[in-house]
């Protein structure tokens, strides 16, 4: 029996080459491996930098979260050591002034004195209590 290809068209091991097998094939080119590694390490380092740049905004979130706290807590420490006439309820604000060099808690703000307003009572600032016991300057 006679084989009807022809070895000349066809080539012996047709899966193992990097070119087109028979006349009538696709054209099949080689990738330029370079390039194609370049493009995927390119695009790699795009996409964790995007990562990263929104990793160092959460964590910028978290100090100034951090920050803000502590300094809720050196503010109500600085109140407790206060003279305090009164119960102060949650959520209401209060006034803080100095006296002689002693801070004082009041109900009264800077703006409610009218005339009545001593002269030796220099105002600090305006804080609320919260509920978890800190002071949180207003």
């Amino acid at each position: 029996m006679v084989n009807p290809i022809d070895k000349d068209k066809v080539a012996e091991n047709p899966g193992l080459i990097p070119y087109p097998h028979t006349i009538g094939s696709i054209v099949v080119k080689p990738e330029d491996v370079g390039k194609l590694k370049s493009r995927a390490l390119s695009a790699m380092h795009e996409q964790t930098q995007m990562q990263l740049f929104q990793i160092q905004k959460q964590v910028e979130l978290l100090i100034d979260q951090a920050n803000e706290i502590k300094k809720r807590v050196d503010v109500s420490e600085y109140i407790y050591m206060a003279t305090i006439s009164f119960e102060p309820f949650i959520g209401n604000s209060y006034h803080l002034y100095k006296k002689n060099g002693e801070y004082k808690l009041m109900m009264i703000g800077p703006e409610e004195w009218g005339r009545s307003a001593p002269n030796s009572l220099e105002f600090v600032s305006t804080v609320r209590l919260l509920s978890d016991h800190t002071w949180e300057v207003v």
